[in-house]
């Protein structure tokens, strides 16, 4: 059984155990309320209420299995599995793939392989994604298992722990060989797909490296402070280096590459269990490399 167990320490000695899982433990309200509604909080191997006054020394286990149901459709796909556990599931997504169903896109899309993969493996868990990936950019996206793993994942993406890399490959040179771009992130309208550089928009911070030089063109190493939607396309187009097939925020390079050459490369995340650091990678695609090979031979 996939479960929590913490001892209570002296400070929550007469607390009620609402406070201990709020302050100690940094558990959501919502997460609170769901595992108490469903009986999944124990002490001593007894289910208590949230208003169960605690003793120093006693056992505290919070039940993280639940049996649950999404309106998605399970696809058998030929998924990039990265890293499995009880808690979190990590995939390699290729380019070209929707991540979430909608409207125009209500299968064939990555959620619906993971329910899939679920599924066929006899686990209840649904699809709840830690992150996200345009349709065109590749890469890994973490999906929690859990309610819980989810919840401290979403906490923790604002920690310094918690660290997005990608690998992009831009027209034009980096004025540095690596740098900082912190220029704010604006949405025009709400209707905008397209993002802008300006000073109404949120604080967007992006830490850059220079890999490979190619004649006017560059492999850079991309590490997100931030993480506004369209981040890395919007600072580097706005620079004057906007990446390879991007025809939002570039133009078309069909000769080169069909899509934005942008590549989620390496994840170093604290695990939603025990808090230690654990990280992946996965290489660059192949459209990615033949394009490399191009600049090469320019």
């Amino acid at each position: 059984m996939n479960k929590v167990v913490e001892t209570v320490p002296k400070e929550y000695d007469e607390k009620k155990i609402r406070e201990f899982l709020k302050e100690k433990l940094q558990m959501s309200t919502r997460f609170i309320r769901k595992a108490a509604i469903d009986k999944r909080i124990l002490v001593d191997r007894q289910k208590v209420k949230l208003d169960y006054v605690l003793k120093e020394g006693q056992t505290i286990e919070i039940i993280l299995d639940k049996k649950e149901t999404q309106d998605i459709l399970p696809e058998n796909m030929d998924l990039e599995v990265v890293y499995e556990d009880d808690n979190i599931l990590v995939v390699n997504k290729p380019p070209f793939m929707v991540v979430h169903p909608t409207k125009s896109h209500p299968t064939g899309t990555l959620a619906n392989g993971v329910i899939g993969y679920f599924r066929e493996k006899g686990d209840d868990s649904i699809v709840r994604l830690v992150s996200r990936l345009d349709m065109n950019t590749s890469g890994l996206i973490i999906i929690a298992k859990n309610q819980f793993s989810h919840m401290a994942l979403s906490r923790d993406m604002k920690e310094d722990t918690f660290k997005k890399i990608y690998l992009a490959i831009v027209h034009g040179k980096m004025s540095e060989e690596s740098g900082t771009i912190d220029l704010p992130i604006y949405r025009p309208t709400e209707d905008a797909i397209k993002r802008v550089v300006d000073e109404r928009g949120q604080e967007s911070i992006t830490h850059y490296k220079v890999i490979e030089t190619y004649d006017n063109a560059q492999l850079l190493l991309l590490e997100l402070e931030t993480g506004r939607t369209h981040q890395i396309r919007v600072h580097l187009s706005h620079l004057g280096c906007p990446i390879f097939g991007d025809t939002l925020y570039g133009t078309e390079d069909e000769n080169f590459i069909g899509r934005q050459a942008l590549h989620a490369h390496k994840l170093e995340i604290p695990h939603p269990k025990d808090g230690k650091v654990i990280d992946f990678k996965c290489d660059m695609p192949e459209d990615m490399k033949n394009l490399i090979e191009k600049l090469k031979k320019n």
